[in-house]
């Protein structure tokens, strides 16, 4: 009975959006409402250097932006709400691949004034893939933004959604009077005071009621009796299970800076949000109420503390219940490991926590046992899937600045790629080492962590590749197969795991490699 009630308190989800859309900032507010944290810190005022409580890496300090997923969790109305972070970045899209497989719903944050952006598009792709609830924030009201009805529209079409308003703006920019919440039929009205911690809130059961117009003024009251007639009309009613099944999407609209709109979009969250869901695994599907412990690892982050050269992988749970210090199978490696410290997330404070439950993140202290998708179990032979490694899309030789330093450089390379921060190929020919990234940005992070977390020092060459494609043959003793690794030896490497990658100079060439040897597959990811 236990772990069904934790199962039922629990709510585990991402936030995704494009950069700049207010991600961070209203994971902030979140934190600010469930009374995880006294103040927000302002993301963007680097003078004050508070910096938001999510981005603690040095690198993200300085640029402003969301480098690596962060893990914060805290309670709100009896309700232990698990929030991962996400960059918006799309040269660190692949951290937040991996991170929707931990997630059982997402909150897509949509900025009022851009509307759909690219990289909004390719993570609700991803979501749409794996049929994940999701619930849009339309953020930044308080400025100047394009038409509500014109922005659901826009949702519709590019991001293929079903919407459904259940809250519904008041003005917009200079005119913002305030947010009418259909799910809860009130109104909240907006001073712009930010320093106030919640808005009033001002229940209206009957629109028609003239008491609104005296509390927005008639114009803006009877514009609001329009579009929510319109609303109606259009839009189908909320239905939680086609929501849970990821064929609804309930909208809110709100501005997470002046802290409005996040409290609205909270409540309905807990009320309507998936508890910890079943997982498939190669096996079987496994389900949260299951007695024992089952969970995987979705992301690996060294040098949390850079004093400590500590290096976490994060656990998400999906079955059973986690206990401090007792042995747990290590699928891949079949042996046993126990964990002294497990640790809960508060962006980067940590707590030991004795026990945790389906949905929980747990971080756990590694000396190198563990790669992105290891699966932990009390016993049975079981492996999650759907963490593949992405083809990469910028490629460059990397070399030893500092002939001194090669053990730290060899050691640091090792750690980061064990992160998932990019990929390393070692060339076949001459053992040289390549990383591939999805976004050129990446190569300052990786230089700027080597220097500072392992003291070694990098330059990188650039080489012609046009794309990475994990090889998979036949039948490896056919002649075919023979014929092609001699005949593009210099292209060929093996990844970190030891499968053997082909690194196309051109799309011609992969074009013309792929006719010439029908028996082989080529293949973009790394899980086939």
């Amino acid at each position: 009975m236990k772990l069904q009630n934790e199962i039922n308190k629990r709510r585990t989800f991402g936030i995704i959006s494009h950069p700049d859309a207010g991600k961070t900032t209203l994971t902030e507010k979140l934190l600010l409402f469930g009374g995880a944290i006294q103040e927000a810190g302002a993301v963007k005022s680097n003078k004050a250097k508070k910096g938001a409580t999510s981005d603690f890496m040095e690198i993200e300090r300085q640029r402003g932006i969301s480098v690596a997923t962060s893990v914060l969790a805290f309670e709100y109305k009896d309700i232990k709400i698990n929030i991962l972070d996400t960059p918006g970045h799309k040269d660190f899209a692949e951290d937040t691949f991996r991170t929707l497989t931990a997630v059982d719903s997402v909150i897509v944050v949509i900025d009022v004034a851009k509307g759909v952006e690219e990289q909004t598009e390719k993570l609700v792709e991803v979501c749409r893939m794996r049929n994940i609830p999701i619930i849009v924030f339309i953020n930044k009201l308080d400025r100047e933004g394009k038409d509500a009805f014109d922005l659901l529209d826009e949702i519709e079409q590019k991001l293929h959604l079903k919407v459904t308003p259940l809250s519904y703006p008041i003005g917009m920019g200079y005119d913002f009077k305030g947010i009418y919440n259909i799910w809860e039929q009130n109104i909240n009205l907006f001073t712009g005071d930010p320093r106030k911690d919640i808005e009033e809130t001002i229940e209206v059961t009957d629109i028609n009621n003239p008491e609104l117009d005296d509390l927005i003024g008639s114009d803006a009251a009877n514009t609001l009796r329009d579009e929510l007639e319109l609303v109606q009309g259009v839009y189908p009613d909320f239905d939680q299970e086609a929501y849970k099944a990821a064929k609804l999407q309930p909208v809110f609209f709100g501005s997470a800076l002046n802290n409005f709109g996040v409290r609205e979009l909270l409540d309905c969250f807990i009320d309507i949000a998936p508890t910890p869901l079943p997982k498939e695994s190669e096996t079987r599907i496994v389900s949260p109420e299951e007695d024992n412990f089952t969970g995987f690892v979705f992301k690996i982050h060294a040098n949390m503390d850079p004093k400590h050269r500590d290096r976490l992988a994060f656990v998400k749970i999906v079955s059973g219940i986690f206990k401090r210090n007792v042995p747990y199978l290590h699928v891949r490696q079949n042996k046993k490991l126990r964990f002294s410290s497990p640790n809960a997330f508060f962006a980067e404070k940590k707590e030991i926590v004795e026990n945790s439950f389906p949905g929980d993140i747990v971080g756990l202290h590694d000396t190198g046992n563990f790669k992105i998708g290891d699966t932990l179990t009390e016993g049975e032979l079981l492996n999650y899937k759907g963490i593949p490694s992405f083809s990469p899309e910028h490629f460059r030789y990397i070399n030893n600045a500092d002939p001194m330093k090669s053990k730290q450089l060899e050691k640091g390379i090792d750690q980061l790629m064990d992160e998932g921060v990019a990929q390393l190929f070692r060339l076949n020919l001459n053992n040289r080492k390549i990383i591939g990234t999805v976004g050129a940005l990446q190569y300052e992070v990786i230089q700027y962590r080597l220097e500072h977390e392992y003291g070694a020092k990098c330059t990188y060459e650039n080489i012609n590749v046009h794309k990475a494609c994990w090889v998979e043959p036949e039948d490896e003793k056919n002649e075919e197969f023979a014929d092609f690794k001699r005949v593009k030896s210099k292209f060929l490497a093996t990844d970190k795991r030891g499968q053997l990658v082909f690194l196309a100079d051109s799309p011609f060439s992969l074009q013309m490699t792929q006719q010439k040897y029908p028996s082989i597959k080529f293949h973009f990811t790394s899980e086939f």
